[in-house]
């Protein structure tokens, strides 16, 4: 059984920033160090114990968030390690609401990068103390200074470093703690051993100088310190270390550390920084939350007294263990063997063994308590998002925020084997990643899997081959386009059938007008005198809708027009359902052809974040695209490109973008309207679907 420990010996911290800073890496480190592990992981060699699943391990790369619980200086830290690529943006913004902190990763070769400030800026608006690590000062091309900068200009914020560099590159030795000014200098082999000393000669000058801004730093975060500091000149480290954990917690100084982690340089003084600057649960704000009840706004105090409440962050799918809940409690205790309530989907779920995570290993507990990061296997019903609560004090606590997919691909089951467990395997996978869409076209008749990208795609399939044992293929999906009515025409729709006994008849007058985008289809009766019999005139509408949604030039759905039934005849005998369904449906086709036909393309709301000196390119590229630019807008060091771009040259963008960017680039998409397609790409359009009708009735042959 795991050990227990005080709230105020707790630490909740998140690892965040862009894919390639290090994160697993300097995670594997704290790891290490704390003995959770007895020896270094490396992402690079697989021995990872944060990136666990074969996919990170095959790309090298985070896929999924992990939880792992250590400990340093008496004090518990549930560190959670997250992706970095943009395709799996959501398991890093999921992690941002379950824990109390984070500490943002710096490339010393790269500098701060797209994603890393759209996450430091969902940070602060979550009111997150945060502290900085450049990582990497052993590389090629790495350089402190420069990371500084790209700190300032990209994350708009001038950081307080508590250590820095001894030498450089291939010549890294070890860092400067800058609060004690003493020299930690590391041995080579990755054990993270050190020896503590006196600062060399050649360092100290600029350790003496930032110390200085150090000092200046922690001070102006306090007024009466500010006013010691000015008259004595100097602050000793009992003050500076406790005017530095409130300058954090109030979220005035950003402390900054560094070192590498793939040699294990470094992690000491951040664990150390970690346990004394970084709040424990109880110094975070309470969190509101909305009562079921009366829907009225609350407040859950972080108190073990206070009614339970969590929220569900995580949701992993094993075929071995079974579904396997994560969840981050806010308020309250909730002992192991015990019901609980699920306040979002109001019913009581039955919990067996609490379970403290460690990667892919468990550890069972016998209560998750507020702060706990805790897992539970086999809940029937929760999902992620989902709030936890005392069922006679039930709350909604505010949901995660949503990522919308921004590419689809058309997914073919290999065998049939495959395509009689292909619904039930993608529903596991979307239970563990709601970022993933499924929806069945009935337009096109195609499974279609929309994601964060093809990489998140990819992966998340090569993941249900591995768990479930079913195999697709992926092709790009068909475009949803649409036909509509240019004009006004009228047209006769005539159905006569002769077979010897009781024949067929029905005859009806039909006109079809334009309406405006987004209106629909609809069907006016104008018929006066029993032209047709009422019990017909449904019928002559269902063969017009009928003969819409098979579409008229190139087989896709017609839309904004108006039909008015005005005139017809009929027969005593001859006249039935079926005739007049099927005079509609000429009557339709004829005035159709006559008013005119055009395609209409779904238009998409799209939105490019890219590095400055990314924009023109990327700018250039939407314009080959048909993309209409919409605005841009300057965020730190990066520029937000607002533009509205057919679907039709956005399905395989991601790669694209890629490409321009060198994968800094991240965009989304959403539906906007439909618009007239130019006549030179719709006739391409008619002329492809008229081949694909071709080609699949001489299959039919």
């Amino acid at each position: 059984m795991a050990k227990e420990y005080e709230r105020q010996a707790l630490r909740n911290v998140g690892l965040f920033s862009h894919g390639g800073a290090g994160k697993t890496s300097v995670g594997e480190a704290m790891l290490f160090c704390s003995g959770v592990t007895s020896r270094l992981g490396l992402v690079a060699e697989g021995t990872s114990i944060l990136d666990y699943e074969p996919e990170a391990k095959n790309r090298v790369s985070s896929i999924s968030l992990s939880v792992s619980a250590l400990e340093w200086e008496k004090h518990k830290i549930n560190l959670v390690d997250t992706p970095g690529d943009p395709n799996f943006v959501a398991e890093a913004r999921n992690a941002l609401r379950a824990v109390d902190a984070g500490v943002f990763l710096v490339d010393a070769v790269d500098g701060v990068k797209v994603l890393t400030i759209k996450l430091w800026a969902e940070a602060k608006e979550l009111g997150l103390p945060a502290m900085l690590f450049v990582n990497k000062l052993d590389r090629e091309r790495s350089d402190f200074a420069a990371g500084l900068e790209s700190i300032k200009t990209a994350l708009e914020v001038t950081p307080c470093p508590l250590t820095i560099p001894l030498g450089e590159q291939d010549k890294l030795q070890g860092v400067v703690d800058l609060l004690r000014m003493k020299a930690l200098l590391y041995e080579k082999d990755g054990s993270g051993k050190f020896k503590e000393g006196d600062i060399p000669a050649e360092a100290m000058d600029e350790a003496k100088k930032f110390r200085e801004k150090m000092v200046e730093t922690i001070a102006e975060s306090d007024d009466a310190l500010l006013e010691k500091y000015l008259e004595e000149g100097d602050l000793n480290p009992k003050e500076l270390a406790s005017a530095l954990r409130v300058g954090v917690l109030a979220g005035k100084v950003v402390p900054l550390l560094c070192g590498s982690g793939v040699k294990n340089i470094g992690a000491h003084p951040l664990l150390h920084a970690i346990v004394s600057c970084f709040p424990s649960p109880l110094e975070r704000p309470a969190i509101p939350a909305a009562e079921l009840k009366s829907g009225a706004e609350v407040k859950r105090e972080p108190k073990e007294d206070a009614p339970f409440s969590a929220l569900v962050f995580k949701t992993i799918a094993d075929p071995y263990r079974g579904k396997l809940t994560l969840f981050r409690v806010f308020s309250g205790v909730q002992m192991a063997d015990t019901n609980t309530y699920n306040a979002s989907k109001k019913l009581r779920e039955r919990l067996g063994q609490i379970l403290q995570l460690c990667g892919e290993a468990v550890e069972g507990v016998n209560s998750a308590k507020v702060g706990d990061i805790v897992a539970v296997a086999k809940l029937k019903e929760t999902q992620t998002g989902d709030s936890l609560s005392d069922e006679a004090h039930a709350v909604v606590l505010p949901v995660l925020s949503t990522t919308r997919p921004v590419i689809s691909f058309a997914v073919v089951p290999k065998t049939q084997a495959d395509e009689d467990k292909l619904t039930q395997a993608l529903s596991k996978l979307i239970e563990e990643d709601p970022t993933l869409d499924l929806k069945r076209d009935t337009q096109t008749n195609e499974f279609i899997l929309s994601g964060m990208g093809q990489v998140h795609i990819e992966t998340s399939l090569n993941k249900m081959q591995r768990k479930f044992g079913v195999g697709v293929n992926l092709k790009a999906p068909k475009v949803p386009y649409l036909e509509t009515i240019r004009g006004t025409a009228s047209a006769e729709g005539k159905y006569r059938k002769q077979t010897g006994g009781r024949g067929q008849f029905g005859w009806c007058w039909v006109e079809v007008s334009s309406l405006p985008r987004g209106s629909g289809v609809e069907f006016e009766d104008a018929i006066f005198g029993g032209s047709i019999p009422r019990q017909f005139i449904p019928s002559v509408e269902k063969g017009m809708r009928d003969a819409a949604a098979k579409g008229i030039i190139a087989g896709y759905p017609v839309t904004d027009f108006k039909l008015k039934l005005y005139d017809g005849k009929y027969h005593d005998v001859d006249s039935s359902d079926l005739a007049f369904q099927i005079a509609g449906s000429l009557g339709f086709k004829a005035a159709a052809e006559k008013a005119g036909v055009i395609l209409l393309e779904p238009i998409m709301n799209t939105e490019v974040t890219v590095p400055d000196e990314c924009m023109g390119d990327v700018t250039g590229d939407l314009n080959r695209r048909r993309g209409r630019l919409q605005g841009m807008e300057g965020r730190g060091g990066a520029q937000v490109i607002q533009a509205t771009v057919p679907l039709a040259e956005m399905l395989r963008y991601a790669p694209d973008l890629n490409s321009l960017t060198s994968g800094r680039g991240l965009f989304t998409i959403e539906f906007s309207h439909y618009e007239e397609i130019p006549p030179h790409i719709a006739e391409k359009v008619v002329a492809a679907a008229q081949r694909e009708k071709k080609g699949e009735e001489e299959e039919e042959e």
